[in-house]
């Protein structure tokens, strides 16, 4: 397991691990003071509660140069609608035990049915991918 130290020159409260944040781009330690940031398009980014959040993710940089490669980075990777559904729904049913209809999942994930289903259609083919690569995980004979 890695074990990250605050920077030898953190000065006052620099045991203080609430005051520190990692560069994404390198993972250098750096003092939240001294961190650049950047909210950047991500259509893997869902919000715990918050739907307006969602399709965006806070990146973190210790300099404006790694804060270029980042929000370059993202601004390459294609966004996949079916993706950001996809995490909408799965927020939604996080919420249920039991089976929920199509059209209320919609309703509460802020979709239309349409885009409800192509987001469960494209989860679902991105767990048989993993499967088919990694097998089945509640398999444990391997097969």
């Amino acid at each position: 397991m890695e074990h990250y130290e605050p920077p030898a020159d953190g000065g006052p409260g620099a045991h203080d691990a609430a005051r520190y944040d990692l560069c994404d781009h390198c993972g250098q330690v750096v003092l939240d003071v001294e961190l650049l940031g950047a909210l950047v398009p991500d259509s893997s980014a869902v919000h715990a509660f918050d739907p307006g959040l969602d399709g965006r993710r806070a990146v973190t940089a210790c300099s404006p140069e790694h804060l270029a490669v980042l929000i370059d980075r993202y601004r390459n990777r294609p966004f996949v609608h079916e993706e950001q559904w996809a995490g909408k729904v799965c927020r939604t049913l996080s919420d249920y035990d039991e089976p929920v209809p199509l059209a209320l999942v919609a309703a509460l994930s802020g979709l239309s049915e349409h885009q409800a289903q192509r987001g469960v259609d494209w989860h679902n083919a991105r767990a048989r991918e993993w499967r088919a690569r990694y097998g089945d995980p509640g398999n444990d004979a391997g097969e």
